[in-house]
């Protein structure tokens, strides 16, 4: 049998996986072993199941990922956080503090493509699972480690969540209004940013395998993963002396870029900094004469005069409801946006034409709304097939089918706390 014919079997097998769910997604050759818990690590991880890649979390036994318990509302005593963050994966109860629980990940190890994982550095080397014996076991293996302040330097050991990093990689300073001290996004953005990046060091690095044949590791870094995203603000203070300071709803020198209040005190986003998207602003406003008089006509010169530049456009969108405002810039091509809430996203027309959001099956709510999957890809879409799983609703399916483990010594971990119960276990 030729390695190409043995590579087209293993994808056909993983492809209808052993819960009979066929996935044709980008990653649906592609097994995940997640070992993080919360959101920077989980958050990888769902990531890659939403493409298809098969996803196997391991929890404690009997206690689970704290996700389980986190959210504002908890209707049936379930989170509502917990279905999304956990789609797609597959859970099993394994003690990874216990020789006999690690045993049981080396063994998934060596049928696994990614290990995903973020505790703090060295806690896998003190279970014995870092990456010099993982990737003994397995040399393809893609070892994702996503951290506070990553697995080197001086504040490696140090304990770190995402709005450490946020504060550390310059977010924190720049947010909010300048009255108030340093503000947050109301999401965990640090957490994302660094899971995200950490997803798509996976994905280079298993492109890197195609033609190395070995794995590596993913060292992705909370703050680090944060400054990546924060644009010039390093190389300003560098060669400029300028440090960001907090401006509220605007970015300085980029106007017009704001929110306006429309008659009824709804505020609308618009956005028309670029020279060209401007003369159309002013067209709309009935004041074309606006782009050429040099105070406004160029993108440097409007930033100077943001402050009065936006006085005069807020008391243009005043005199509309936000309906007729929408229309008179649609009509002249000025982007703009309503400020969207969960309500509003959920009737939107857009919304429901791409299918932004969907609904997914659940056991004790009935179906969940939720967003889908991003980006959309023409040929081998990703797809939410299932919410977050029961706690070791896949013990059985992995251990014993995955991998062989007999009936008899499943039993035994299980008596021990090594794994959690397995029902009905074949003789």
């Amino acid at each position: 049998m030729t390695a190409v014919i043995a590579q087209a079997l293993l994808r056909d097998i993983r492809e209808t996986n052993m819960s009979g769910e066929t996935s044709t997604g980008a990653l649906s050759d592609i097994r995940v072993i997640e070992m993080g818990q919360l959101l920077a690590g989980p958050f990888c991880g769902q990531l890659l199941a939403d493409f298809g890649a098969e996803v196997i979390k391991i929890e404690a036994p009997g206690q689970g990922d704290p996700m389980r318990e986190w959210g504002r509302e908890k209707p049936h005593g379930k989170s509502l956080w917990w279905p999304v963050v956990a789609r797609n994966k597959k859970s099993v109860e394994v003690n990874a503090r216990e020789p006999a629980g690690q045993s049981i990940i080396k063994d998934l190890v060596a049928k696994a493509d990614i290990l995903i994982e973020n505790f703090r550095p060295g806690t896998m080397e003190k279970w014995g699972l870092g990456y010099d014996v993982l990737s003994a076991i397995n040399p393809r293996l893609v070892m994702i480690r996503v951290s506070g302040y990553g697995q080197t330097g001086p504040y490696a050991q140090k304990a770190g969540y995402g709005a450490i990093g946020e504060a550390m990689g310059g977010m924190r300073y720049v947010a909010g209004d300048p009255s108030h001290p340093p503000s947050r996004a109301g999401i965990s953005i640090g957490d994302t940013l660094a899971a995200t990046f950490a997803c798509l060091g996976g994905l280079m690095a298993l492109h890197a395998r195609e033609r190395t044949g070995r794995g590596q590791i993913v060292d992705s870094a909370i703050y680090e993963a944060v400054l990546a995203v924060m644009e010039n603000l390093v190389t300003e203070y560098d060669k400029a002396g300028y440090i960001r300071e907090r401006t509220g709803a605007i970015l300085p020198n980029i106007a017009p870029s704001n929110v306006y209040p429309t008659k009824s005190g709804v505020f609308v986003l618009i956005a028309a900094n670029q020279d060209t998207v401007f003369k159309r602003l002013a067209a709309a406003m009935g004041r074309p004469e606006m782009a050429e008089d040099p105070r406004y006509a160029t993108h440097t010169a409007r930033g100077q005069v943001q402050t009065e530049l936006d006085a005069i456009i807020s008391d243009w969108t005043a005199g509309y409801e936000r309906e007729e405002l929408g229309r008179i810039l649609d009509e002249h091509g000025v982007p703009r946006g309503d400020i969207f809430r969960a309500p509003e996203m959920l009737e939107d027309i857009h919304f429901k034409a791409r299918q932004a959001i969907i609904e997914v099956p659940h056991p004790a709510f009935g179906t969940l709304k939720m967003q889908n999957v991003a980006p959309k890809l023409s040929d081998t879409p990703g797809r939410v097939h299932r919410a977050g799983p029961e706690l070791g609703e896949h013990n059985r399916e992995i251990l014993e089918g995955l991998l062989g483990y007999r009936p008899d010594r499943i039993a035994e971990l299980a008596r021990l706390g090594i794994v959690g119960p397995v029902e009905a276990l074949a003789a």
